[in-house]
């Protein structure tokens, strides 16, 4: 098995980033960890391919990026295939391939970004510390991020504005007078693992709660019918009973609605129902929900155009957080 940045950087004991910049000389690295990360490089017989510091000018053009995708636990692969189906459309318009990957450990950026197979690269679901964030900087390949990590260094971002999407949603429900909102959220373990869009979101709605005076419970489920009747339950049987539930878990969405109904709950006359998540799905339930639209298409689109403009020049760093709109499909109403 070819030797990656990775294990160079294990074996001098620093980061993947550290041991990228030692070997570019892209920061400046003390005397001593340079001649760890040499002497593990020597140790190890890695061989670095040569022009990764000037990649995007010096080497010759592939006309192909790499399309990080990875498919985690619990992750809604509906929802992902919108943005790969984006990206492959506005790469063909540009006249490149897309090579994806499902993988998301360091080894794999390692590998398609350090040598000559793609010009660059764009990653999908960052989470808000994510190792592949730091490789990637080191490497100097030209990347633009799906997501907001907590520290994107000198890579670009795009994403839905998910804090600004979750106090819109608290927002809408208070200007209609409810005081007592439940939120279906994605299960506990995106949050706990750090993923970018959860967190935000999380953070835009408890942020907006306690401005508006809102009561604001979040519960996770893992999208299942009897996971999400749980939630729904759980969330019902709080002190005060919400009024309102806001879905942030696409494959949730109608197990929340058949729960409800299932409980006799009519929407909306006695429970509003406001969903994020992109058009189609709110589209096709039983009751068309009121959303916050996730624009999947639109951002995949751009994050390919942000890319190519970065593999054709050098750009200064960017972040583009698209600004929330809410979509009124008539399941929320006035308390």
């Amino acid at each position: 098995m070819a030797v990656t940045i990775a294990d160079v950087a294990r074996a001098a004991g620093v980061s993947v980033s550290t041991a990228s910049y030692a070997l570019s000389g892209k920061r400046r690295i003390s005397e001593p960890t340079r001649l760890r990360v040499a002497a593990a490089v020597d140790e190890l017989g890695y061989r670095p391919h040569a022009g990764a510091r000037a990649l995007a000018s010096a080497s010759p053009r592939t006309r192909t990026i790499a399309l990080m995708a990875p498919l985690r636990t619990g992750t809604d692969t509906a929802v992902v295939m919108q943005f790969v189906a984006a990206i492959v459309l506005r790469a063909r318009h540009h006249g490149l391939d897309v090579l994806l990957l499902t993988q998301d450990d360091v080894d794999g950026v390692e590998r398609v970004a350090s040598g000559s197979v793609v010009d660059g690269v764009v990653v999908l679901d960052v989470q808000a510390d994510d190792p592949r964030v730091a490789a990637l900087d080191g490497l100097g390949r030209p990347a633009v991020l799906v997501g907001l990590p907590a520290a994107p260094g000198r890579l670009s971002c795009i994403d839905l504005d998910f804090e600004g999407a979750g106090r819109l949603t608290v927002e809408h429900l208070a200007d209609l007078g409810h005081t007592s909102v439940g939120v279906v959220a994605h299960a506990d373990e995106f949050r706990e693992r750090g993923a970018s869009f959860a967190v935000r979101l999380a953070r835009g709605v408890t942020d907006a709660g306690a401005t508006r005076g809102v009561d604001v419970r979040l519960v996770g489920s893992d999208g299942s019918a009897a996971g999400t009747a749980s939630a729904v339950d759980t969330l019902l049987a709080g002190t005060p009973a919400p009024t309102a539930l806001i879905v942030h878990n696409e494959p949730a969405l109608p197990h929340v609605l058949a729960r409800l109904a299932a409980l006799g709950h009519d929407v909306p006359a006695r429970t509003s129902v406001l969903a994020i998540c992109p058009a189609d799905v709110a589209e096709r339930q039983t009751v068309p929900v009121t959303a916050v639209e996730i624009p999947a298409a639109d951002i995949g689109s751009v994050a390919v155009d942000m890319l190519v403009d970065r593999v054709e020049e050098d750009r200064p760093t960017e972040i583009r957080l698209v600004a929330p709109t809410l979509v009124d499909r008539g399941s929320t109403t006035r308390r």
